[in-house]
């Protein structure tokens, strides 16, 4: 009895110093991430001289209200915001057709290549060509004269991000039962009027990850739309036009303008995180725990 007391007390305090040691990993986690928010979200009420004398304290010394007037006047905003709002939308709604449909054909229908497809498809996952593509990409925009819209950037934000979506949705659409499937064939259920009649309800878990993660990409693309805008203003979207602001001042850079519009950027993806972070999270653990 003694023996196994001891026992117990020495694995307590192991699991104790593990949980300890993971605790504190993840609060240094959670600060490096919270805290560049938090700093321009106070340093948006800066004075530039303020923010240009550094330091790490957030508070400032007096709120400056005028910060955010001026970002608003000087940059275009509304639209601004209209453009964003389009990318993110559309980027959107083709990757929800487009890794839904796949996910689904990948997951039920039988084809040769279907592996080698998949797998290749998987590995450009972890390949990032990043700004190299960038050239040919606008070179074939100009030739197909997409580059004077934003459709070219709806469409190479949305392919680049097919793979992870394609890989969320086939793992979820392997954990729905194949019964499905066969009761819907013995009703007369083609293979498409299984995808939209009974596998796309089953998937709105899954598609609200899709949803949100490239609503999320297609808000924060910055490099793509800037190469693809500079020519044309009028097509820039919110992150384009916040990093113009720091320009804005009379012969020094005006970070404390530039902070104010990078607070008004951030709110809208903040706003629809929350409004979807119960459905992201249920898309992005359905398809461990179910099955």
């Amino acid at each position: 009895m003694a023996k196994e007391r001891a026992g117990h007390s020495v694995e307590s305090k192991k699991t104790r110093t593990v949980n300890g040691i993971i605790f504190l990993l993840l609060f240094i986690l959670a600060v490096l991430t919270v805290y560049p928010v938090v700093y321009i979200a106070f340093g948006s009420f800066k004075t530039n001289s303020e923010l240009v004398g550094g330091g790490l304290k957030l508070l400032p010394r007096t709120f400056v209200l005028d910060n955010y007037k001026k970002a608003w006047e000087i940059a275009n905003f509304s639209r601004y915001t209209g453009n964003s709002l389009i990318i993110s939308f559309g980027v959107m709604a083709i990757s929800l057709f487009v890794s839904s449909m796949a996910g689904y054909v990948f997951s039920r229908k039988e084809f040769r290549l279907k592996s080698l497809i998949y797998n290749a498809m998987v590995m450009f996952m972890f390949i990032n060509v990043g700004s190299a593509a960038l050239r040919p990409l606008f070179e074939l925009a100009v030739k197909l004269h997409l580059n004077q819209s934003l459709l070219a950037i709806i469409l190479i934000s949305a392919g680049s991000g097919q793979a992870t979506y394609v890989f969320l949705i086939h793992g979820f659409m392997n954990s729905v039962p194949k019964e499905l499937d066969e009761a819907a064939k013995m009703d007369g259920c083609s293979f498409f009027s299984i995808y939209f009649r009974v596998i796309l309800p089953v998937l709105k878990p899954a598609l609200a990850s899709v949803a949100l993660l490239s609503f999320r990409g297609g808000w924060n693309e910055y490099i793509l739309p800037l190469i693809f805008t500079m020519t044309n203003e009028k097509l820039r979207p919110l992150t384009v036009g916040v990093v113009a602001l720091q320009n804005a001042g009379d012969g020094a850079a005006a970070w404390n303008i530039l902070f104010a519009g990078s607070a008004i950027a951030i709110v809208p993806i903040v706003l629809v995180y929350i409004a979807a972070s119960r459905q992201f999270m249920g898309g992005m653990t359905a398809g461990a725990v179910k099955g």
